[in-house]
Parts: structure tokens; sequence; C-alpha cells
């Protein structure tokens, strides 16, 4: 198996003095050097980046987006920091945090459909929550759905039949200099994936998701609530609460993750402080301290012990990002698994 190039790597950056200062006016409490990347992922794991800048105004972003561009500066954009690892070694660069929460709803009496949009850095789970009190339908699936309303979009995030996909309308996107509107038909959505997660997007540099318009129903019926507790009721019974980035591995075709990673045995097997749960093996949970390279290692261990029972090559779901070792993300890689292409054939 060949050996992958670090993955979602920001190469280094000296920021302009003019462009720094920009960057620390917009930026919610200033530009920081040199932070800490652990606090805002949900496994608390990660290394710091060489600059951080939180935003919580879209039009912020947009500035500093526009800024970055025309100086030709990369950077990583982070929003509820789940469903991905930053490594040890953290983020050479310039990462922006999306942290822009603002929700427009619609008047009342709603009609058929209800367009809800929020900025993109908006929690899944709280907007699901708050439609449902609103009296609207459509997301009580998604109460349980731990990230942001884009990270849902890109993943096409969903939970008991239903996905992000179901109520997508549009989506306010800047991309090369520009703000343009995505509609469904543009989103290219599968399973567990969108156009703006393939690895094989020719997208470059990746689109940034400014805003967000769903479209929602009223809830006629009184359900959503119901529904919703439902859904609450079957996470807490079935996955387990800590430090994780979700589920770890996508499920092939005609099976689930979960189930070979339990059938393998692999229940409750640690790496330091990194260990499968006992309750769902297809999550890994931070125990205390455990490091990303003790988590890859561990994603490793599984993808081999059930290539070695079962013959199925499982492909992660979540994404590495940051500076890794080759040898630290060997296999992880789908576009490079020698042993998925063997399974294929």
């Amino acid at each position: 198996m060949p050996s992958p190039k670090p993955v979602n790597m920001v190469p280094t950056a000296t920021l302009a003095p003019d462009l720094a200062r920009l960057l620390d006016r917009l930026s919610q409490g200033g530009l920081r050097l040199d932070a800490a990347l652990a606090p805002y992922t949900s496994f608390r794991i990660g290394g710091p980046a060489d600059y951080l800048a939180r935003f919580t105004r879209t039009d912020h972003l947009l500035t500093a987006l526009k800024a970055l561009d025309e100086a030709g500066v990369p950077f990583l954009l982070l929003g509820g920091g789940t469903n991905l690892l930053v490594s040890d070694a953290g983020v050479r660069g310039l990462v922006l945090l999306n942290h822009c929460r603002a929700v427009s709803w619609p008047p009342q009496p709603y009609e058929t459909p209800s367009l809800v949009t929020a900025d993109a850095g908006a929690p899944l789970a709280g907007l699901a929550r708050e439609a449902i009190a609103r009296g609207l339908a459509g997301l009580s699936w998604a109460v349980s759905i731990p990230g942001t309303v884009a990270g849902a979009v890109v993943g096409n995030a969903g939970a008991h039949g239903h996905d992000i996909a179901s109520v997508f309308l549009q989506a306010r996107v800047w991309h090369q200099g520009r703000v343009t509107t995505w509609h469904h038909a543009d989103m290219a959505f599968a399973y567990r994936s969108s156009r703006l997660k393939t690895p094989a997007s020719s997208l470059k540099p990746r689109p940034v998701i400014l805003d967000v318009t769903l479209a929602l129903e009223p809830d006629a019926q009184g359900t959503a609530q119901e529904a919703a507790a439902q859904a609450l009721a079957y996470r807490r019974r079935t996955q387990p609460a800590g430090r994780s980035a979700g589920s770890i591995f996508r499920n092939p075709p005609g099976d689930y993750a979960g189930r070979l990673l339990d059938a393998a045995g692999l229940k409750g097997q640690c790496v330091g402080d990194a260990c499968i749960s006992t309750k769902h093996a297809n999550f890994i949970l931070n125990r205390g301290q455990a490091t990303a390279t003790q988590v890859a290692t561990l994603m490793r261990l599984a993808q081999e012990e059930v290539w070695r029972q079962f013959g199925v090559w499982l492909e992660p779901e979540i994404q590495l990002v940051g500076e890794w070792r080759p040898q630290d993300v060997q296999g992880l890689m789908p576009e490079v698994s020698e042993r998925r292409s063997h399974s294929d054939a």
C-alpha cells in the first residue's frame, strides 16, 4: 500500500502586516498566534494553528475571504469541529473558525414550504430544536446531530432515514472571489457526501458556504416534538456519550461499519487513551489525553482486523486535517487504498 501525502495541509504562510491587522480587526477576540485547536474540536484533540481567526459575523468573514483571495493566502476553515481529526502537529498557516450563527425565520402563518435561512456556523441540533418550538417540521431527526449547518451540508448529515439533502433548498457560497447561489442540483448529494466533500472534486480551493436555506413544513399534525424525542432516546440508547468525532467509518455497501467492527471483536480496544466504544463499535472516544496519532493508529488497527476477518476495507468518514507524517495516515485515505481496489475486484 503506497503512503499518502499529508492531507488537507495548509502550507506555511507568513501574513503580511496589513492583512494581519485586517484579520485582527475582523476576528472575534483578535487574531491569535500559535493557537490550540483542540478546544474547537469535538474530539478535543489536535495541535496548534500558526494563526487563528474566529468570525461571528458573515460580513466580517466575507471581507476576510476576499482579502485572503486577493493576497493568495491559503487557509483551513473549521466550523463545529466535528467529524474531523486534527493532527498532533497542528496546522501550518491560517485557520478560520466560522462561528456565524444568525438564523432568519419565516413569518406566520407558515406556508408550504417555509424557508429558514441559517448562517453556516449555526449548530444543526439547536436549529432543529428551535424549528420544532416554532411549529415547523422536517428537522426532528437532526436534534441529536452535532456540528454546524454547513458541515451537515458538506457531509450530507442524516439519521433515521432522513438527511440534510431532503430539506436543502440552496446555499450562498463564496468561491474564487465571488458569491453565488448553489441549488440542490449543484450539490451532487450522495450518502454522507456532497460535491463539497468529494476528494476528487476539481473545486480548488474548496468553496465556503456562507449561509443555507432549508425548506421546512408547518407541523400541522403536531408530531415533530415526539419524533425528536424518539431520535434523542435512540441516540442515548445506542451511541456513547463523551469526546468523539461521531461515526469513524462509512457504512460499506449493504452492511454497517459498526456491525463489522463489533463482529471483529474490536469493542473496547484501545491505543493509549483512544478507545473504541463498548456501546457502539463505530465510535472512538478520547478517554483522557488521547493524541491524534493514537486515534489514527487505532483506526488502522480496526481497518486491518476487519479486512483480515471479512475482506472488507472500511473507508474513514471523518476527515484528517493538519500536518501528518505519511506513516501515521497510511491506509486512511480511500483513494490510495490498495486493499479497497483488491476487494472491489
